[in-house]
């Protein structure tokens, strides 16, 4: 099992993503390679300043880095030496079995569609989080921000990708899926939402409960709820604010603290034909641990293979 990390995204890089390859290493026991992939001579000297073992990483030079605002398919297709398109070469060719990076978030999302391409009769891949609820469980948001706009079959998809994810990562044997709406009510919503109610219905591979509002997010009522991104980039922006307003009115309050994206690592593209996971740019030690140890489960759960059967079985 070979997981490639861009050493050179995010804010903090690349010595977040080194004291969060020092934090994974002390921890897992799993047979996993970690491939780094930067700024050699950078990367060298802080992986011997932090005591990184050498046993379990290759480091491979990247010459050049793709900025947080560069345009992303210009920066991929003129950067063929950055961290994020060597990565992607490395994944596409066998070399490497998942990718994480904290940088472009737009090159990473190219590079994904087209590096790798999409499951076999997935329309459009999608991106999610982690919604944590109220009674301590957690929820699954998608799509969040990858497909503005979408058609009833495309969120149809993401309700079988998204229930295939709950069940193998999150735990959940059998995911509720709920379409995120302006009422519970049969018939209710725009011409999307009207539209996939009844293909969701119908849906034999989900556990459609119907709609869901916007105060049922955060409650028990739905494992997965199921937007188009506009709409759930939206809320994802929303919850985030949740947590810095919980840090600056009350500190060290535990569900308040649920809200921090360090918990969870970060998004994975789902649709792809291999685990490509995209963090925050802000990511530090604890978000990248938890990245590699999300593309290692999501690795071990064959996840990318199961969503691929149901979505063939459901076509």
């Amino acid at each position: 099992m070979t997981i490639g990390i861009d050493m050179m995204g995010g804010d903090y890089a690349p010595l977040e993503a080194v004291k969060g390859v020092h934090a994974y290493l002390q921890t897992a026991n799993a047979p996993v390679t970690l491939i780094l992939i930067g700024d050699k001579t950078a990367i060298d000297s802080l992986l011997a300043e932090h005591s990184v073992p050498a046993d379990r990483i290759l480091v491979v030079h990247a010459d050049e880095v793709i900025g947080m605002h560069e345009h992303p398919t210009k920066a991929l297709r003129e950067k063929q030496r950055s961290s994020i398109a060597i990565g992607f070469h490395l994944l596409a060719s066998g070399k490497m079995d998942a990718f994480i990076s904290a940088g472009n978030t737009g090159a990473m999302l190219v590079g994904a569609l087209f590096s790798i391409k999409a499951l076999e009769g997935v329309i459009r891949p999608t991106i999610s989080t982690i919604i944590p609820k109220a009674g301590g469980g957690t929820g699954l948001l998608l799509d969040v921000g990858l497909n503005a706009d979408c058609k009833p079959e495309q969120l149809n998809q993401f309700a079988i990708m998204g229930s295939v994810y709950a069940r193998h990562i999150l735990g959940i044997d059998t995911p509720r899926v709920g379409l995120i709406n302006v009422g519970e009510e049969e018939g209710k919503g725009n011409i999307l939402a009207q539209a996939t109610y009844p293909l969701l219905k119908e849906n034999k591979h989900i556990h459609f409960i119907g709609n869901i509002e916007g105060r049922d997010l955060l409650m028990d009522k739905a494992d997965v709820m199921v937007c188009e991104g506009f709409t759930g980039n939206i809320l994802l922006k929303m919850a985030e604010s949740l947590y810095d307003i919980g840090q600056q009115q009350s500190p060290g309050n535990a569900y308040f603290n649920r809200f921090n994206f360090e918990i969870y690592g970060g998004t994975p593209v789902l649709g792809v034909a291999k685990p490509v996971i995209i963090g925050h740019g802000i990511s530090g030690e604890k978000a990248f641990m938890n990245m590699i140890s999300l593309a290692q489960l999501m690795l071990e759960k064959e996840v990318m293979e199961k969503m691929k059967t149901e979505l063939n079985a459901n076509s």
